[in-house]
């Protein structure tokens, strides 16, 4: 059985703490989109700010650790054990040692290294 994949809501930027401020300005005094700060206790993420981009939401994370920005997709499959049973059967293994994750979710990425977190529909 081949699961049926489909793009969720959310879309990461992860942003080297760096150029942080400089980004959620962008997005909030350039582009004018809503932007709000949200509460995060995470141990890779310092701040995260969500930006209503249309029908989805941007997560624009502060990274202390990172040199250079990285886009992260969301994934969507009805059962993601079949899911990764069937991407492992494709040659994509899970990297959930990326980022934390909660139980149930799994961390993949394509031959580009674009980052995609696996989850059930909602």
């Amino acid at each position: 059985m081949t699961p049926k994949f489909e793009a969720g809501i959310n879309i990461a930027i992860k942003i080297p703490k760096n150029k942080y401020e400089k980004t959620v300005s962008f997005y909030r005094d350039i582009l004018k989109l809503e932007v709000e700060e949200k509460p995060i206790d995470h141990p890779t993420v310092s701040r995260t700010h969500e930006v209503k981009f249309g029908n989805n939401i941007i997560w624009l994370d502060c990274v202390d650790n990172y040199t250079h920005s990285e886009t992260w997709l969301q994934l969507t499959v009805p059962n993601v054990d079949e899911a990764t049973q069937y991407l492992r059967s494709n040659g994509v293994e899970t990297c959930d040692e990326i980022e934390e994750l909660p139980e149930g979710m799994h961390w993949i990425t394509d031959p580009a290294g674009t980052v995609f977190n696996v989850q059930t529909n909602p």
